[in-house]
């Protein structure tokens, strides 16, 4: 096996500048402000109105007048043409349109679903897979996509989370980049790049109660420190688009945050690109109670900095009245189409406004191949009792159980308007096509889908169990529950899933469960149940072919929790990266049932924890076992004292102790043990997948610059504030070697 090692430790360093073609370029500046001082009103109103069509002849009318400068959801590359025809060639200035859609794991080629994605800790295949997505959709006509969505989310009832690099800063960071280097390729003007879009601006991951559109409330200092840092890296990397969100914050909406879009995103981060509204957004300003009307919403929505607006045509149907009263300058306005149009020629569309890519790039050979290995990196080994894993020559008789293990459908997850069921192979048929000749296999569904609470069918799967030498029962989400709008007060396994898991574990064969699911679910009971227990986040096109291959061993699982998994819904919020509280809790409280009667007030120990439930979660941020067994030894800090222009510069010897190859995902950790402000316990500062035979060893270095330690602090400015720190180096955010640091003036 040829030893692979990805770096991720020099986020600024390793994407500012990337992606940005054009950026500054005095040339499109000039063309820029010659095509703007041909236009009316009317037609830059018109640049700054995006559509979803349902009457194309409607469409046209208002693409020949100039009232149209981005439509959506047109798929069909010949109406796309024809559409485009009529923008370049029957138009006053023959503007062309940007066609956009939401592409957001895979176009045709689907995939794992983002948190999946995030669960590799591979920031290279997350490039690879939105550059896979970037090629088969521009051969559509495809060149604007609403991806990478980089709320960091810390609350599984948010259906969104599904499209969510997970809990953390920075591995949102990171795998935002990633998907923006792929998507935009080399050059924006490449036929085959997408522009990406950065959303949602910004904290939407912390919708209050886990229910979608709902309310923030995030205070300014947080807000730097946790939501706004993936967005900042979003614009190093060249980020063409950004998208406003739904929800409010302290009682602003994010369509007109002047705060968020002209203080930090403009004037802070000389951002040029375009920002767009989510769906209806701004007139939804109005059911906030924030707007009178559409009128007032887009008065506020572009003197917030909004550039263009998705949908309700607030924007074209108002503007001129409020320029005309001077509520809105022409300066705003014509900032405004700038932006847009500087968009359209790094594009390229001037030149180059027609679809000329071949159609046969969808499902070639070597995106399915990359899509298998994005599947394979995604999936979590959580237990594996007695090395109930992987299957040997041992196992004659497998029985394949359960509603997701051909649910073609169902496990592309959510956001796939374009994937395609025949395409999708499921696990039950790879495992027939890839090992059918090796075991003797008996499928019983025991359950029709997930929900499904009819049991008549679990008997048959029991029946089933008892014939086979291991059962692999395969359970979780439809795709419908998760996603946008699919927000869940229960976590738990939806339907009878847990009375079959039951069922099937009463038989007292090994019990291998396998999860696909768009969020991390409460399975205590169920992994306890178990002997082994994989989690996908649904895995996509190749899901089936990549889990088949862990099973029986080809392939070494190595994703880790881009998530914490909580005990039961009573827990979330729960996230790694918390402050103390003045009483943190013991691993040793007094659980509910170990409460004497008629207890004292506090006899409990007066901690921050659940009676029910205690202070830990299930599984861990960044947790993920392996079929062969890693060993950390010999933390080593180069110095121990630096100042803010040094480097943590620390090295620990990893050993692979089992006896298959496999990968690692080592990650770094730290804690800035006393701050002007409460810090978090831990935060994951890097990481790096390093691959090792078995009995290999390798010394793994990291080379942390102290700056990466500055955060906002009591007085809100951003710096690294002198003290002492610990780190620690080691397989996941709950256990590694530690060692102590200070830094000094």
């Amino acid at each position: 096996m040829k030893k692979k090692v990805f770096y991720t430790v020099l986020l600024a360093a390793s994407f500012i500048g990337c992606s940005q073609p054009n950026n500054g370029s005095s040339d499109i500046e000039s063309k820029v402000d010659s095509l703007l001082s041909q236009m009316t009103i009317e037609e830059k109103l018109g640049q700054m109105n995006q559509l979803s069509p349902w009457d194309f002849d409607d469409l046209a009318k208002k693409v020949r007048k100039g009232e149209v400068g981005s439509i959506l959801n047109i798929v069909n590359p010949d109406e796309v043409n024809k559409i485009q025809k009529i923008a370049v060639e029957e138009s006053r200035l023959g503007i062309p349109l940007i066609v956009a859609r939401d592409v957001i794991h895979g176009y045709k080629t689907i995939f794992p679903i983002p948190l999946g994605q995030a669960a590799t800790f591979n920031p290279q295949i997350v490039e690879e897979g939105a550059r896979i997505a970037a090629i088969e959709a521009s051969s559509d006509g495809i060149r604007w996509t609403f991806s990478p969505m980089i709320d960091v989310a810390r609350d599984p009832r948010w259906g969104r989370i599904a499209e969510s690099c997970g809990e953390d800063t920075y591995l949102n960071a990171v795998m935002g980049a990633a998907m923006i280097k792929g998507y935009q390729g080399d050059s924006l003007n490449d036929p085959t790049a997408m522009a990406a879009c950065a959303k949602h601006f910004v904290a939407y991951g912390a919708a209050e109660g886990g229910r979608d559109y709902n309310s923030t409330f995030i205070p300014e200092r947080v807000l730097r420190n946790v939501y706004l840092p993936p967005f900042k890296a979003a614009v190093d990397a060249g980020c063409a688009t950004f998208m406003t969100s739904f929800n409010d914050n302290d009682g602003v909406p994010s369509t007109a945050n002047k705060f968020v879009l002209k203080d930090v995103l403009r004037d802070e981060w000389k951002y040029d690109g375009m920002v767009v509204t989510d769906w209806a957004s701004a007139l939804e300003m109005v059911n906030h109670g924030f707007c009178t009307d559409g009128k007032d919403a887009a008065e506020k929505s572009v003197n917030a900095g909004v550039d263009m607006e998705m949908v309700s045509e607030t924007f074209i149907k108002n503007l001129k009245q409020s320029v005309a009263e001077g509520k809105v300058s022409m300066e705003t306005i014509d900032n405004a189409v700038r932006n847009i149009l500087r968009l359209k020629f790094r594009l390229g569309l001037f030149e180059n406004p027609y679809i000329v890519t071949p159609q046969s790039v969808k499902y070639a050979e070597e995106h399915l191949l990359a899509a298998k290995t994005a599947a394979e990196q995604s999936v979590i080994l959580l237990k594996n009792d007695a090395q109930t894993l992987p299957l040997t020559d041992k196992v004659k008789t497998v029985a394949i159980v359960g509603p997701m293990a051909d649910a073609p459908y169902e496990q592309m997850g959510t956001w796939v308007f374009d994937g395609e069921r025949e395409h999708t192979q499921t696990p039950l048929k790879a495992i027939k096509d890839m090992y059918g000749d090796k075991v003797n296999l008996i499928f019983e569904l025991g359950l029709a889908y997930s929900r499904d609470k009819n049991v008549a069918g679990i008997a048959k799967a029991v029946n089933a169990a008892r014939r086979a030498d291991v059962v692999v029962c395969f359970v979780g989400e439809e795709s419908i529950l998760s996603g946008e709008a699919h927000s869940l007060a229960n976590l738990d396994l939806q339907g009878a899933q847990s009375q079959l898991i039951k069922s099937l574990a009463s038989t007292g064969k090994p019990l291998v469960t396998v999860i696909m699911a768009g969020r991390q679910l409460t399975i205590s009971d169920e992994v306890e149940a178990s002997d082994a227990v994989l989690y996908s986040f649904h895995p996509g096109t190749m899901g089936g072919p990549a889990i088949a291959d862990i099973l029986f061993g080809k392939v070494n699982p190595s994703g880790k929790t881009p998530v914490t998994f909580p005990r039961m819904s009573g827990q979330t919020p729960v996230y790694y990266a918390h402050n103390n509280t003045g009483r943190p809790a013991n691993p040793t409280e007094m659980l509910i049932d170990e409460i004497p009667v008629e207890a004292g007030q506090t006899s409990v120990g007066c901690r921050s924890f659940y009676l029910d439930a205690g202070n830990s979660p299930l599984f861990p941020f960044g947790y993920g076992l392996s079929y062969t067994r890693f060993e950390y030894s010999d933390l080593r800090l180069a110095a121990d004292k630096l100042t803010e222009v040094d480097k943590v510069n620390v090295s620990v010897n990893l050993k692979n102790a089992g006896n298959y190859d496999g990968t690692e995902v080592v990650q770094l950790y730290v804690q800035d043990k006393v701050g002007s402000v409460t810090r978090p316990v831990k935060e994951l500062k890097a990481f790096k997948r390093v691959e090792l035979k078995a009995g290999e060893s390798e010394t793994v270095t990291f080379s942390l610059p102290v700056s990466d330690l500055a955060f906002w602090g009591y007085d809100m400015t951003f710096g690294v504030e002198p003290g002492d720190f610990r780190l620690w180096v080691g397989t996941s955010s709950a256990e590694g070697l530690s060692a102590d640091f200070s830094v000094i003036k």
